[in-house]
């Protein structure tokens, strides 16, 4: 892998590259970074032209300090400043948790910019905020969102050398032998670089999820219709979903992208969770491997 910058938006990414052909670009979701990927980047760069960045707030990349800067807006015009610096599009997009969402709205936003999209495990922004609106149960499940929303999330994260973030994250995989004591080593070194906490709970925290579960906040949403509106996308797109994800609910999500995205396959797997891509990484391939390839 090659680790290299690229300014963009204002900013500067950070991303890893390899390979030569057409590009497939990676997004990661909180608390990773483009390590993620890296089980993906190590297969398909023998064929494709890989990226993978550290999200603005994460990792080696920039993080501002604004709150307002890690509104879902920005996010997306980093990917689109990326691909253009990257000087090769149409591309295809694979996003996973919060790299999914900017996934699904740089799809609605600049189709042109991409061949495919794939995600996995994470609709729309707006059908999680819309459950979140509606549903108790939603809410319930998503409790953590709260947490972040606390002034001292970043200590609490970083309190025990990450013991939250180790068990959150990585000690089922370490049991299960998805990961290895260098993935952990990777991962403690992404999450101690000064700013990285706070970029990656800025993404919840620009996001409003807070407001969605209080009485009084859901009273301030005047039109849910047009608050929660979820934008088409019009890209021929892949979601594969993890059916055991303790964070949502999947009749929820899958109805809210077959509905929002006309050209969707659905690929859903029973014994999978949210971590899909650790737990699973040959069938994640392989579900890659046959739709970017139809």
């Amino acid at each position: 892998m090659n680790h290299e910058y690229a300014r963009v938006n204002g900013i500067r990414l950070h991303y890893v590259t390899a390979g030569h052909g057409p590009l497939l670009l990676f997004l990661h979701g909180f608390p990773s970074f483009w390590y993620t990927w890296r089980d993906q980047l190590a297969v398909f760069s023998s064929t494709y032209r890989v990226v993978a960045p550290d999200l603005r707030g994460y990792n080696l990349s920039d993080k501002p300090t604004g709150i307002e800067q890690y509104q879902l807006t920005y996010l997306v015009e980093d990917i689109r400043a990326l691909i253009d610096s990257l000087d090769q599009r149409p591309c295809v997009l694979i996003g996973h948790d919060w790299g999914g969402i900017v996934a699904w709205a740089f799809a609605a936003g600049y189709p042109a910019y991409l061949d495919k999209l794939i995600v996995i495990n994470q609709p729309p922004l707006n059908i999680t905020r819309r459950a979140l609106y509606s549903d108790p149960v939603q809410r319930q499940r998503c409790e953590y969102m709260l947490m972040l929303h606390r002034p001292d999330a970043e200590a609490i994260l970083a309190a025990d050398n990450y013991a939250l973030l180790m068990r959150s994250e990585l000690q089922a995989g370490l049991e299960r032998r998805h990961f290895t004591e260098a993935d952990t080593h990777a991962y403690l070194a992404a999450w101690a670089q000064p700013g990285a906490l706070r970029g990656g709970i800025n993404y919840y925290r620009a996001a409003r999820f807070v407001d969605l579960f209080t009485e009084e906040g859901r009273q301030q949403i005047a039109n849910p219709d047009i608050e929660f509106a979820i934008p088409t996308v019009h890209v021929p797109s892949l979601l594969i979903w993890g059916e055991q994800d303790p964070f949502k609910d999947t009749d929820l999500a899958l109805f809210g992208v077959a509905q929002s995205t006309p050209q969707v396959t659905i690929k859903r797997v029973p014994g999978g969770s949210h971590w899909l891509v650790y737990e699973h990484p040959t069938l994640v391939n392989n579900l890659i491997h046959a739709f970017i390839t139809s």
